[in-house]
């Protein structure tokens, strides 16, 4: 059977579509969908790991450590294909920490990023030996220093500062800017960096720099890099040492004909840069994680009715704003494909929704389908920030999940019950 790749569909070449539907690997998604039920989201092992792999080429022959930013995707089934695969974790609760336990990841090889850690959490990460605190305030530094030192322990840091350098995407993923809440300023980061070299509980390791998520191009990365050396110069000649610098992710995907740059090319320019600027030696780390798992994914869902109307078509199916999140909070965009294509039938455009009780549960605006009910379709680029973000709301459960890895398939999440969703509720007496 010949199989044809598609250009329309953006993503993962492992996605093709060949005489019988559309394929993930060598899976064919209308049976995984007959097998599982939908909504069901279905992962590329092979995708994950070519993404990856322009990482660690744009970083051959360099002391560099990439640490996926698990938040986009933190099902223990992904974390296990990275941390066999040599990743470490960058965790932003003590809960994502007990997920890299239960999959097996290096503690050594993991950093605590976020504004709110608890000192529970702190003491949670002391215990089981983390690689480094991101650290985001002056006043989080005195109080991860009395945390540790109240266990007999030194904690590592690295300080998050703010560049104050715009990404150039969605304000609600950009965290680089003065009003942002995330970091320290730039213009403060030398003196905190003082007071947290005189902290007896801490050691300063390292420095770190996120300026948003999903961006598609270069000169923002290059411009944060510039005004973090010029620190790295400001702080060392103080007397304090940077063993590595934490130039953290955010890189984009192609969600909609977006033309993000290659990671191995992105990171020939940075690296040619921190050459120029005398810092090609440190250690470098990096947290990717859309960009690693995003176009690995694909919500499979039925059209459970076609509603036509007189200003608009609706077409409805199963897959909801809790299984995935993205166009409600952010009005994005991912492409939706039929799984067998009926190119006999009429298209007619369609709001694709569905079935929650609120008017922002939109998966894709004005879509051009050839649709019955009954019919299966994918949404793409789904792998990153819709099953992390999923939720229970209107007591649905979440949906399955299922690892392809080749001709094998593996289920690595149960449908959620009715059941499942308030277990842990209790009735009043």
């Amino acid at each position: 059977m010949n199989t044809t790749a598609s250009t329309a569909l953006p993503g993962a070449p492992q996605l093709a579509y060949r005489q019988d539907g559309l394929y993930l690997e060598a899976a064919r998604l209308d049976d995984l969908a007959s097998q599982y039920g939908t909504p069901l989201f279905v992962y590329s092992k092979a995708a994950m790991l070519a993404a990856l792999a322009a990482y660690q080429q744009g970083f051959a022959g360099r002391d560099a450590q990439i640490c996926y930013a698990m938040k986009a995707n933190s099902s223990l089934g992904v974390l296990q294909v990275f941390a066999r695969a040599g990743c470490g974790f960058d965790i932003v609760s003590g809960g994502e920490l007990e997920r890299v336990l239960a999959a097996g990841g290096d503690m050594r090889k993991v950093i605590f990023s976020g504004v709110g850690k608890t000192r529970s959490e702190m003491r949670q990460a002391l215990t089981a030996g983390i690689g480094c605190f991101n650290v985001e305030s002056e006043a989080e530094l005195d109080v991860l220093s009395g945390v540790a030192l109240a266990m007999g322990r030194i904690a590592p840091v690295s300080i998050r500062v703010n560049p104050n350098v715009d990404p150039k995407t969605h304000p609600y993923i950009s965290t680089g800017l003065k009003g942002n809440k995330f970091g320290v300023a730039h213009e403060d980061a030398l003196r905190i960096y003082r007071y947290a070299a005189s902290l007896a509980g801490l050691q300063v390791v390292g420095i770190d720099c996120h300026i948003g998520s999903q961006i598609t191009e270069t000169t923002p990365y290059l411009d944060a890099m510039d005004r973090i050396l010029d620190l790295v110069d400001s702080i060392e000649a103080a007397g304090i040492t940077i063993e590595h610098i934490d130039f953290g992710g955010g890189l984009g995907i192609n969600y909609n004909q977006d033309a993000p740059p290659a990671a191995d090319a992105l990171w020939q320019e940075l690296l040619a840069k921190l050459d120029a600027r005398g810092h090609g030696g440190k250690k470098l780390m990096v947290e990717p994680g859309r960009s690693l798992v995003g176009n690995a994914g694909v919500c499979l869902t039925e059209v459970l009715y076609l509603k036509p109307g007189e200003q608009k078509n609706f077409c409805v199916i199963d897959a909801a704003m809790n299984d995935l999140p993205r166009p409600a909070m952010y009005q994005a965009f991912h492409a939706i494909v039929p799984l067998e294509p009926h190119r006999d039938r009429q298209q007619a455009s369609y709001d694709v929704v569905g079935p929650v009780c609120e008017s922002g549960d939109w998966i894709g605006r004005d879509r051009t389908l050839a649709v019955a009910a009954g019919d299966r379709l994918a949404v793409l680029s789904a792998g990153a920030y819709c099953m992390s973000m999923a939720s229970n709301y209107n007591t649905r459960g979440r949906a399955a999940e299922v690892l392809v890895d080749g001709e094998q398939t593996h289920l690595i999440r149960e449908r959620e019950t009715a059941a499942d969703t308030f277990r842990g509720e209790k009735l009043l007496p």
